[in-house]
């Protein structure tokens, strides 16, 4: 049953690729200013289940909504509230990380105030002195990074993470801490994948472990 005031609702969801049920049906709900982590092992499939979430991968069976709005039939509506960050971010090749930012911005209609916020936000993760490269240049931390500010630039009602802290030194760790937990205080709710048992223990309300193509309540 679908609930109206959910963020993110998943119901009967799995996903099967040939023979193999990476993800069997299960069902997820995400409420407002929520923080949930999703622990397992490598190739658990944890990155898939956050590819069906964010409306990459269409799953085997059931359905995903973003507040109220299904992420296949309804895809403009849902991807204005969700932001996903994958492990390994990808950008425009002849974009620079400035350009990203603004263009972020405006498909959100997040303009206002955008100088002040891009510049505290690439001053805060390090970035700053590399606003007008191209990130595919970047190392992995700086992609990881510049994926980060892309989805705090912009509004969201549930940000997707695929371990977010997996590339960052401790003071960048630290600093997505913080992040989150103002979004959440703000109201906005978060899933993230993480194998970073201090992250998940500082900032998720409930926590979920994935393995075997099972998707279980409760820590690891």
């Amino acid at each position: 049953m679908e609930n109206e005031s959910a963020y993110l609702q998943a119901v009967n969801l799995s996903h099967t690729y040939g023979s193999n049920q990476v993800l069997a049906p299960f069902e997820l709900t995400v409420s407002p200013g929520e923080i949930v982590s999703v622990r397992g092992p490598n190739g658990s499939g944890k990155s898939t289940l956050l590819l069906c979430l964010a409306g990459l991968l269409r799953p085997s069976t059931g359905d995903v909504t973003v507040c109220g709005h299904d992420i296949y039939e309804d895809e403009p509506a849902a991807k204005r509230c969700l932001a996903f960050v994958p492990d390994v971010p990808r950008f425009y090749l002849e974009m620079t990380a400035w350009e990203h930012l603004r263009f972020v911005a405006l498909a959100h209609d997040a303009e206002d105030d955008f100088e002040t916020r891009a510049e505290a936000l690439l001053t805060e993760f390090g970035l700053a002195g590399v606003r007008d490269q191209f990130p595919h240049q970047f190392s992995r931390g700086m992609r990881l990074k510049l994926g980060l500010v892309l989805a705090f630039i912009r509004p969201f009602k549930i940000l997707l993470l695929d371990e977010p802290t997996s590339a960052l030194d401790a003071a960048a760790t630290k600093l997505v801490r913080e992040h989150l937990a103002a979004k959440r205080a703000a109201g906005a709710s978060c899933l993230m994948v993480t194998h970073d048992p201090e992250l998940s223990g500082a900032l998720a309300d409930r926590s979920f472990r994935l393995q075997d193509g099972l998707f279980t309540a409760g820590p690891e």
